[in-house]
């Protein structure tokens, strides 16, 4: 089978280094890719989803994988099965619940779905009103895409008035930023689920926690994630089941009736509050570095996976998920999240300590190839991803790995998985 993934960060190439070792996939390709997935198959530079259109024709493509959410918000979904192509992900449509988080929140609320009380307003008065009315730290969201950016989390309700100006105004986030959500801030912990559907049926994969901030224990900046371990401790069969029954169901029977039935991923990004689910946001597609950890532990062939979510056959599949845990480190450029760095090559040790081979592995992101030479050109540069039959057995592999990896200014929190290991 071929198959055509789109995107090029780390994400992208951990499907199509998973699908790099399905029996049933010939080749691969990458729309863009990056430096390394060249490794793994081919980079086809497009100009427009039209243009994307015409080479999965002409390479006579199985399955088309869109990882990142602008071209699903955009609508690369309903152009290639206008086309009958088979291509995994939901509509604009569907996308919608990534894209506005407006229309998210309204969702939570008409299918009684559990979220943080909210309002959501273009009028500085009314926002500035709600606000008055709660306890900081206060919750402020821009509507649209923002790269993950969008959400301030105010620590004075004279600091979240600060922010729904800058959104309103166009200063902070553009057009994204001209319609705004308030909410209550939720004290608990973070939990990212994420849920294979096909419109109808789903498969639910490990829970997995995300490191958001920049330093260890939480501080500095929020990022693009810096490390995730997959499965996490801090959920149990109760939890699963009360996540399956009050978010995913409701969730997939409330886009059908929406007329908009999901297929793709459903990434759930809870928060539980002394053991009750809170949904704190949806994405349409894999979390980045969520899903490079996912990926190994995954037993049963990935392409059946997506193929069949594609196809609407989920039913008919049994996957197999391994008992072993995962753990991610990502390596970021000098100066990520501020601004760009220069260049860097990036050199690897050789490895001699098998155990470490067999269990262990890079996912690159943010990488070119300058002079025949694999550089750092990007924020999150690539992730270290450790297996083992324990948290610590993962983590203590993914920083042996960290030890291997050198390009100039590189930085790494050395903390990924603490929650797990208290």
């Amino acid at each position: 089978m071929k198959v055509l993934i789109i995107g090029s960060g780390g994400r992208e190439y951990s499907i199509g280094l998973a699908l790099s070792q399905d029996a049933k996939v010939e080749k691969i390709y990458f729309a863009p890719g990056n430096g390394a997935t060249q490794n793994l198959g081919e980079n086809y530079q497009y100009r427009d989803y039209d243009d994307l259109l015409d080479f999965a024709k002409k390479k006579s493509i199985n399955l088309t994988i869109v990882g990142p959410e602008a071209p699903l918000v955009d609508g690369v979904v309903d152009i290639f099965k206008e086309n009958n192509l088979t291509i995994f992900g939901p509509s604009k449509a569907a996308a919608k619940l990534e894209g506005s988080k407006v229309f998210m929140k309204d969702f939570l609320k008409k299918y009684n779905i559990p979220t943080a009380k909210y309002i959501q307003s273009d009028s500085l008065s009314e926002l500035t009103d709600f606000i008055n009315t709660l306890t900081p730290p206060i919750v402020v969201k821009a509507d649209g895409l923002c790269a993950g950016k969008g959400v301030i989390i105010a620590p004075s309700k004279d600091e979240a008035i600060k922010a729904v100006k800058g959104m309103l105004s166009g200063e902070s986030f553009g057009d994204a930023g001209k319609r705004v959500i308030v909410e209550e801030f939720l004290d608990g912990y973070e939990l990212s689920v994420f849920a294979i559907c096909d419109g109808e049926n789903y498969k639910i994969l490990p829970a997995a926690q995300d490191h958001k901030r920049l330093l260890d224990g939480d501080k500095g900046p929020n990022t693009g994630g810096m490390g995730a371990y997959a499965p996490t401790p801090l959920i149990d069969e109760k939890l699963y089941e009360e996540i399956e029954k009050k978010v995913v169901v409701p969730t997939l029977e409330g886009m059908k009736k929406e007329a908009t039935p999901y297929e793709g991923v459903l990434f759930i990004g809870l928060m539980i509050v002394n053991g009750e689910v809170k949904v704190l946001e949806y994405n349409v597609r894999f979390g980045d570095p969520e899903c490079e950890i996912l990926m190994p532990l995954i037993q049963s062939s990935v392409y059946d996976l997506f193929f069949k979510a594609a196809t609407k056959d989920l039913k008919n599949l049994d996957i197999k998920i391994s008992d072993k845990s995962c753990v991610g480190v990502v390596l970021a450029s000098k100066d990520y999240p501020y601004s760009s760095s220069k260049p860097a090559e990036i050199i690897i040790n050789d490895i001699d300590n098998k155990e470490l081979l067999d269990n262990s592995h890079i996912s690159y992101a943010g990488v070119s190839i300058i002079d025949d030479k694999l550089f750092a050109t990007g924020g999150r540069v690539l992730i270290c991803v450790g297996l083992g039959d324990s948290i610590k057995e993962a983590r203590d592999r993914a920083y042996d790995l960290v030890g291997h990896v050198h390009f100039m200014g590189k930085q790494c929190r050395m903390d990924i998985a603490y929650q797990a290991l208290k």
